[in-house]
């Protein structure tokens, strides 16, 4: 399990960020599983890359406030100009508890329909399911090879969920399928008959002035 290491701080509100940015840190709330909401402070540099490679729907071990907490991430306030993270929600997370999230799907391999000029419409991009917390996927792959011809689907019952992840969707919601592209038909030019009589009756008067 991923772990970050966290402070309590004493410093909130607007001055908190440029306080703890001076030292590499940046400002979170620790909340859920019966505890009282708990303001502390975690490096920036292995956050980004625990964002980066782990996502939201992960549990990640926050250590450093005396017992270790299991916690998710719940929600990232990211710098609109610099879309650094400033600001962090974390979830507790009782042991062997089940939480509900929504897993990115990520779609991998082929569709042999695509190949053949179809387009791949890819109606879900995440999955909200239901697991033990410390055994949640941090995504869910969606092998589309299968998707052969056009109008061809996958469904939610068709995917491949890890042992002990249930799917909170209705099993016959479709998450992705192929589809012909429609061509635009091509504009023709329409002749304005009455514009060109007006114009040749224009020219003759023009000509016999």
């Amino acid at each position: 399990m991923i772990t970050i290491e966290a402070q309590t701080r004493e410093i909130t509100g607007k001055k908190a960020f440029g306080a703890l940015a001076l030292n590499g840190l940046i400002p979170a709330v620790l909340y859920g599983a019966k505890r009282e909401v708990q303001s502390i402070s975690i490096p920036l540099a292995p956050f980004k890359k625990v964002l980066r490679d782990a996502g939201e729907s992960t549990v990640i071990e926050i250590s450093g406030l005396g017992s270790s907490v299991q916690a998710l991430i719940h929600e990232v306030d990211l710098d609109p100009v610099t879309n650094l993270p400033r600001h962090v929600d974390f979830l507790a997370v009782a042991k062997g508890a089940k939480v509900e999230v929504a897993v990115p799907l990520t779609f991998v391999g082929e569709a042999p329909a695509v190949k053949a000029g179809a387009r791949l419409v890819k109606v879900m991009h995440e999955l909200e399911v239901s697991a033990d917390a410390a055994h949640l996927p941090h995504e869910i792959e969606v092998d589309i090879s299968v998707l052969e011809n056009d109008g061809d689907q996958i469904h939610v019952r068709d995917l491949k969920l890890p042992k002990g992840v249930e799917a909170k969707e209705d099993g016959e919601e479709v998450v992705v399928l192929t589809q012909i592209a429609e061509e635009e038909p091509e504009e023709t030019a329409t002749l304005d008959i009455a514009s060109i009589e007006v114009e040749k009756k224009g020219k003759a008067e023009e000509e016999a002035e």
